[in-house]
């Protein structure tokens, strides 16, 4: 990896972690909302990347993506948290508390998303990104860009109804008892066929139009 990587690696994995941590506090609070204290008491409703880190999947898959992926490789940038604990027993409403704590780490990833968007679309308009000094631009840029671009990405990856991510677990609540046990039995493979379909570019096809109306958002009314 060349020394001109290094710091785009470092803002990479600073997002990152940002991000995961946003993810993962959410659903311990929104859990907590709902009258599961379990996360809340190990700690986990909290931005502090300690309390999220999964050794595998916050640090070695994503440095080890980012650095195949400069060489030019089309490997998937992925990553994850340790997952956060929660006890569906103690919830209140258990439906509704099923969905909300489900997706309460995708909307924590949205919001995010649309802070950065709003940031840069400001930033277009004004002309403000010349006013930035030049020795900072391209990090803040780049730092800008990764905010957006990655929280996005999480928000809609999670969406996906595959185990055993959030969106399967929002689509379980609406499910007959026949199905639910049909997303239980594919829980045990759901690692394998996500990163199949990563690999085979599926996650890509997805994102593609969607950053396509990212970018036209974002110059829209700029000349």
């Amino acid at each position: 990896m060349t020394s001109e990587l290094i710091p785009q690696l470092l803002i990479y994995m600073i997002v990152l972690l940002f991000a995961i941590s946003a993810h993962e506090a959410a659903h311990a609070w929104m859990s907590n909302r709902f009258g599961d204290d379990t996360a809340r008491l190990l700690g986990r409703i909290t931005l502090n990347p300690n309390a999220h880190i999964d050794p595998i999947g916050t640090l070695l898959i994503p440095i080890v993506g980012f650095v195949i992926g400069s060489m030019g490789s089309a490997i998937p940038l992925i990553g994850w948290g340790k997952p956060t604990p929660v006890n569906p027993l103690r919830w209140r409403n258990k439906d509704l508390a099923n969905v909300m704590v489900s997706a309460a780490g995708i909307m924590a990833n949205l919001f995010i998303a649309i802070c950065a968007f709003t940031i840069i679309k400001v930033l277009l308009m004004t002309g403000g990104f010349a006013s930035i000094p030049e020795s900072v631009r391209e990090p803040a840029t780049l730092l800008l860009e990764y905010f957006l671009i990655m929280n996005l990405s999480l928000a809609i990856f999670n969406l996906l109804p595959f185990p055993p991510l959030d969106g399967s677990k929002i689509l379980e609540t609406f499910l007959p008892d026949s199905a639910r046990s049909m997303l239980a039995f594919l829980e045990q493979f759901g690692f394998i066929i996500l990163m199949v379909l990563m690999y085979m570019g599926f996650f890509s096809a997805i994102m593609r139009p969607v950053m396509g109306i990212v970018n036209y958002l974002l110059f829209l009314g700029i000349r």
